[in-house]
């Protein structure tokens, strides 16, 4: 008996239009309307910081015309800005370097080994993160009025550190679950250790991570206002958000040098974003992203 075949036909698709729907077509005025309109209030602020910090005193000018330094000399000089400058920088680096180290060594474990409390140690890692910083100082200002360590910057190093650690940790741990873990068994094989597999294998995968978590340690601290006023007396001692604080009394304000000093405090922020944005982005969006 012959083979019956049975032939089916094949579907062939619809001719292409040419061109989209007209429903499905966004107006160019639609999508710049509305970011113009964003940029203009986004920008605003900025360049009436910028206009009373050029501007010179007394002046009702709107445009930053003659130009002055004198509110930049005056911040940075009679006010102490260059300690304030000097001093939040050494806590921002101090605080991006021991974080980055803690967060690294606590995210491995996270994520490549298992113990009985871990899931209970996420979830007490993830409910700090609803713990507002104020609820910290009494205990911390007590740990520290303990161990000598008031009107020190190690304090609020120290307690910097300890507030950014657990979103840091959850980001590295996240981030280390992507990096296949046959490239360490791998390393294993052939002679390396733990140790050595890590640091040749897994840690220059790391760096976009890495930078992300390194990055908003520094930002945070930076800004921070509360540690800093509440662990430091000493005007030398003081970052640049106490120093800002101090540029405001309750009978006046010196707008020109409160405006020079928010472009100080901004500039390293600025910068930082400026080259590390790449990385920034690449990293925060790994490590969201469950291996």
């Amino acid at each position: 008996m012959p083979e019956t075949r049975v032939v089916v036909p094949r579907r062939t698709p619809d001719a292409p239009s040419g061109r989209e729907r007209t429903w499905d077509e966004v107006p160019r005025w639609q999508i710049y309307v509305p970011l113009s309109v964003y940029l203009v209030f986004t920008l605003i602020p900025f360049y009436w910081i910028l206009l009373f910090a050029v501007r010179p005193s007394g002046s009702t000018s709107l445009l930053p015309w003659p130009v002055t330094g004198e509110h930049f000399e005056k911040v940075w000089n009679e006010r102490s800005f260059g300690t304030y400058f000097q001093n939040s920088l050494l806590v921002g680096l101090a605080t991006l370097v021991m974080t980055t180290i803690v967060a690294l060594a606590g995210g491995y474990a996270l994520a490549r080994f298992d113990f009985k409390v871990k899931r209970a140690f996420m979830l007490a890692l993830l409910c700090s993160q609803f713990v507002p910083g104020a609820l910290l100082l009494v205990p911390l200002f007590e740990i520290f009025a303990e161990l000598q360590m008031i009107n020190s910057l190690g304090s609020v190093i120290i307690a910097e550190t300890v507030f950014q650690l657990p979103l840091s940790m959850i980001l590295i741990s996240n981030f280390i679950k992507n990096v296949p873990y046959s490239l360490e068994e791998a390393a294993w094989v052939d002679g390396c250790n733990r140790f050595t597999a890590f640091r040749i294998i897994v840690l220059p995968l790391l760096r976009p991570g890495l930078i992300a978590v390194g990055s908003f340690a520094f930002v945070h601290s930076w800004n921070h206002f509360l540690f800093a006023l509440m662990f430091l007396n000493n005007p030398d001692k003081q970052t640049i958000p106490v120093g800002l604080n101090t540029l405001m009394s309750a009978d006046s304000v010196d707008l020109g040098a409160l405006a020079a000093g928010g472009i100080i405090a901004a500039v390293p922020v600025v910068l930082v974003f400026a080259f590390i944005q790449k990385w920034l982005i690449t990293g925060f969006s790994a490590g969201a992203v469950k291996g």
